[in-house]
């Protein structure tokens, strides 16, 4: 199976103050599949590139009707709740 243009890329070395002067360029760039390596005053400070193919974006509420909780589901004892509000 061929890799992705993002896992075969070398990441590219930019200052911050160059990458924030240029950040829709730089992002048209990550969206091409390009990495990047942030510096300031020489020192790596961030690495910036596509996401992952693993990376899941959850939307809050999908599963919103879809999920019940059972009649018979047991609560937690008093005790243990009274502990948690205690904070004992």
């Amino acid at each position: 199976m061929p890799q992705s243009r993002q896992q075969t890329s070398t990441p590219r070395r930019v200052g911050v103050r160059e990458f924030r002067g240029n950040l829709t360029s730089f992002l048209k760039q990550v969206e091409d599949g390009q990495r990047f390596v942030l510096t300031s005053h020489h020192k790596v400070v961030a690495e910036i590139g596509p996401p992952s193919s693993d990376v899941v974006i959850r939307k809050p509420g999908a599963l919103r009707g879809k999920i019940k909780v059972a009649d018979d589901f047991d609560s937690l004892p008093e005790d243990v709740l009274k502990s948690m509000e205690d904070g004992t």
